[in-house]
C-alpha cells in the first residue's frame, strides 16, 4: 500500500447547518493528478483547506510527509494591495534571475506580459490579479500544488498554456496536483484521478473527466440509483463525449463495448435538422449578415502603439452629405463578412482584448462598426446572457415565485407545456426556493435564474457571453441539456472549450482581425496559437449563405488544402482513414454476433444440469475463446481508430 504524502483518515466535519464529511478516508501520494468535482457547496474548497491544514476538522485525523511543501492558491488572493507586481509576483527576483530559466521565463512572459511589474497590486483588475497570484505560485517549486478554480478569469489561450505547464513541470511519479474547476476540458487534460465530493463522502475515480463520466453512468447504472434525472444526463453527456470531438482527440480508457452499451439508447444532444426547422418558422431566413465590417477602436496620437492603423471611412454630416475622415487606432476586426442563419449554433473564441465582446455588440446592433455594414432580420429578437448580473439588481427586493409570476403560466419545451416553476427545478432549484428573495441567491443560482428569465421572454437569437460562470459541473451539464432543446439562433463565447463544442455545431476564432472556421473544433485553435496549419481560412468577404447551411469559400485559396503533405502522401493517408473506418465497422459487427453467442452459451449454462461437470466446463471453454476473441476485436478497434482520428 502506498504511503500517502497527504493523507485523510476517517475525517469528519460539520458546520452549523450541514454535515459536510462522514468519515472520509483516501490520500495522496507522488505522481497524483486529482481533478475534484462536486455541486457547489458540497464541500470541495473546505477540502482543500483541510489538506492544506487551513481548516480543522471535527474528528479524524491529517497525516502529511515530514518536510513536505504545499502551494495553494485560493479562489481569492491575499496579495497586498500595496505591494507592486514586482514584489508581489516576483518576491524582489531581479529580470535576470527569472528570464535565465526558461521555466520561470515562460511564466512571468505568459501570465505577466501585460501587466506592468511596477504598478501595485490595489490597481489591477480581477483577473490580473488572479494571473499575479498564479505566477507568485508557480514561480516556486513544490511538492504538491492545490488549485482552486485556477481557469476563472483566464482566457483560453493562458488555459491551454498552464495545462501544457502542469503536465510537463514535474516527471513521471514526482509532485502532486489537486485541482477543483468546472473546466471540463481541463479536467480531462491534466488529471489522471478525479474525486467525486457529495452527500459527506468522496468518490474516487480512475481516469480524467470523460472517464469518470463513462465509470459515474456505470455506477448509477448497477446501482439503480433514484436520481434519475441526474443519471440520464450523465448518460446523454457521456453519449457527446464518445460521439463528439473530445472523442475524436482522446483515447478514453474503458472499454468499447462498455461505452457503447451505455449509450445505445441515448439519442444525438439535439436534433439539428427539426431544430433549423423550428429557428427558420421563428425567424425567416435571415437572422444577422455581418459584410465586409471592419472596427477600429480609435486612439490619441499618444496612445499608438506599432500595431495601430488608419482606416478611411464616409460619414453623413448633420446636413446629410457624405463626408471621408480618417480613423487611426487598434483594429479589433478586419473587412469581415459573416451570414448567420436561423438555427446556426456558433461558439467563438480567442484570447482576452481581441474583440469577442465587441463582435458580439456589432452583431446584435448596439455597437456600429468602423466600416462595413451590418444586417439584421425584421423578425429577429435578441437576448444577451451577459457576464454581469446587473438585470437582477432591480429584482433583488422580489420572491423568485414573485418574479416567476410576470411570465406566461406555460411554455412548450421538448414538445411539453412546463410551468416556469417546473423549469427551475430543471435547473437545480428547490420548491422552497422559491419563496427566496434574489437578492438571498447564491451566485450560481443568480446565474441560472438569469438565463431561466432570458428564455421566459422568448428570444429567437440568444447571445450568450462566458454563460459557464459560477456553475459546477452538474449543473452545467444540466443547461447544456435544457439548451439542446432551445429553437433559435445560439452564440456564444466561453474559454471553457468543453461547454463551447457541447452546446455549438460549428466554431470560430477571432485571430488577426478575422473570423477563422475551426473545423477540428477547439484543437484547431490551440494549433493556430501554436503556429501550425490548419486546414481552413479567415473569413473575409469569403463566407456565403446556402438557405440555413454556412459554406466557407476564399478566392484562391483551397478550403481542403492539405498542410505540407505531398499529393501521394495526402491520398495513401485519405486510403489508409478509409480502409481503417470500414474495418472498424466490421469490427463493431462482429463484435454484435460474439456478444449474442456469449449470451446463448450463458443461456444454455444456466439451463444445463449443475451436476453435468464435464458439459459446463466445454460450455466455459466456448464462452472463454469467444471473450478472447472480443477482446482482440476491441484492442485492433482502438488500434484502428488511432489511424481514422490521425
Amino acid at each position: 500500500m502506498p504511503v500517502h504524502d497527504i493523507g485523510l483518515e476517517h475525517v469528519s466535519l460539520d458546520f452549523a447547518t450541514k454535515t459536510i464529511f462522514r468519515d472520509v478516508t483516501l490520500g495522496v501520494v507522488e505522481g497524483d493528478r486529482i481533478g475534484i468535482v462536486g455541486k457547489n457547496g458540497d464541500g470541495k474548497s473546505t477540502l482543500l483547506h483541510i489538506l492544506t491544514g487551513a481548516q480543522s476538522i471535527d474528528d479524524g485525523r491529517v497525516t502529511r510527509r515530514g518536510g513536505l511543501t504545499l502551494g495553494m492558491l485560493d479562489q481569492w488572493d491575499s496579495l497586498d494591495d500595496a505591494a507592486t507586481v514586482r514584489e508581489a509576483a516576483l518576491e524582489g527576483r531581479e529580470e535576470y534571475e527569472w528570464a535565465a530559466d526558461a521555466t520561470s521565463r515562460g511564466i512571468v512572459e505568459t501570465l505577466l506580459l501585460d501587466i506592468p511589474l511596477d504598478a501595485t497590486v490595489g490597481q489591477l483588475s480581477g483577473g490580473q490579479r488572479r494571473r499575479v497570484d498564479l505566477a507568485r505560485l508557480l514561480l516556486k517549486d513544490w511538492d504538491i500544488l492545490v488549485l482552486d478554480e485556477p481557469t476563472n478569469h483566464l482566457d483560453m489561450p493562458t488555459i491551454h498554456w498552464l495545462a501544457a505547464h502542469l503536465k510537463s513541470r514535474w516527471s513521471a511519479n514526482s509532485g502532486a496536483l489537486l485541482v477543483v474547476t468546472h473546466d471540463r476540458w481541463f479536467l480531462d487534460e491534466v488529471c489522471t484521478r478525479m474525486w467525486e465530493v457529495h452527500d459527506g463522502t468522496i468518490d474516487p475515480f480512475e481516469g480524467g473527466y470523460s472517464a469518470y463520466m463513462m465509470q459515474r453512468v456505470e455506477r448509477e447504472r448497477q446501482a439503480d440509483v433514484a436520481e434519475t434525472k441526474r443519471r440520464n444526463l450523465a448518460r446523454k453527456e457521456l453519449a457527446w463525449l464518445t460521439r463528439g470531438a473530445r472523442a475524436r482527440s482522446t483515447k478514453q480508457k474503458f472499454h468499447v463495448k462498455a461505452a457503447r452499451e451505455l449509450i445505445a439508447d441515448v439519442p444525438e444532444p439535439r436534433n439539428t435538422v427539426e431544430l433549423k426547422a423550428m429557428a427558420t418558422s421563428r425567424l425567416g431566413k435571415q437572422v444577422v449578415d455581418l459584410i465586409d465590417v471592419t472596427q477600429v477602436y480609435e486612439q490619441n496620437a499618444d496612445e499608438l502603439t506599432p500595431d495601430s492603423v488608419s482606416v478611411q471611412i464616409t460619414e453623413d454630416d448633420a446636413q446629410g452629405v457624405p463626408q471621408q475622415r480618417t480613423v487611426t487606432g487598434k483594429r479589433i476586426l478586419d473587412n469581415v463578412t459573416w451570414l448567420i442563419g436561423p438555427g446556426d449554433r456558433f461558439g467563438i473564441v480567442g484570447a482576452n482584448g481581441v474583440g469577442k465582446s465587441t463582435l458580439l455588440k456589432i452583431l446584435d446592433g448596439t455597437l456600429t462598426p468602423t466600416a462595413g455594414h451590418v444586417n439584421i432580420g425584421k423578425t429577429v429578437k435578441f437576448a444577451v446572457l451577459s457576464q454581469r448580473l446587473d438585470e437582477l439588481e432591480a429584482l433583488g427586493k422580489y420572491r423568485v415565485k414573485e418574479v416567476l409570476s410576470r411570465y406566461k403560466p406555460t411554455y412548450i419545451v421538448d414538445g411539453k407545456e412546463t410551468t416556469p416553476g417546473q423549469l427551475m427545478e430543471r435547473l437545480g432549484f428547490e420548491a422552497a426556493q422559491l419563496m427566496t428573495p434574489v437578492a438571498d441567491l447564491s451566485g450560481g443560482q443568480k446565474r441560472r435564474m438569469q438565463l431561466l428569465l432570458i428564455l421566459l421572454d422568448e428570444p429567437n437569437v440568444l447571445i450568450m457571453d462566458e454563460p459557464g460562470n459560477d456553475l459546477d459541473t452538474d449543473m452545467l451539464a444540466v443547461m447544456e441539456d435544457l439548451l439542446d432543446t432551445w429553437p433559435g439562433t445560439l452564440i456564444v463565447v466561453s474559454h471553457d472549450a468543453y461547454l463551447l463544442e457541447r452546446v455549438t455545431d460549428h466554431q470560430f476564432a477571432i485571430f488577426d482581425g478575422k473570423i477563422r472556421h475551426l473545423p477540428g473544433g477547439v484543437d484547431d485553435y490551440f494549433r493556430l496559437l501554436e503556429g501550425q496549419d490548419v486546414p481552413d481560412n479567415p473569413i473575409s468577404g469569403g463566407l456565403v449563405s446556402t438557405g440555413s447551411e454556412s459554406v466557407l469559400c476564399d478566392a484562391g485559396v483551397e478550403e481542403d488544402a492539405a498542410p505540407q503533405l505531398s499529393a501521394a502522401e495526402e491520398k495513401a493517408k485519405r486510403i489508409a482513414k478509409h480502409e481503417a473506418s470500414k474495418r472498424m465497422s466490421a469490427i463493431e459487427r462482429k463484435m454484435d454476433k460474439l456478444a449474442d453467442e456469449i449470451k446463448k452459451i450463458d443461456e444454455q449454462m444456466a439451463a444445463a444440469d449443475p451436476s453435468d461437470f464435464v458439459g459446463l466446463g466445454k460450455l466455459n471453454e466456448q464462452r472463454d475463446a469467444v471473450q478472447a476473441e472480443i477482446s482482440a476485436l476491441e484492442a485492433e478497434w482502438l488500434e484502428k481508430s488511432e489511424i481514422v482520428e490521425g
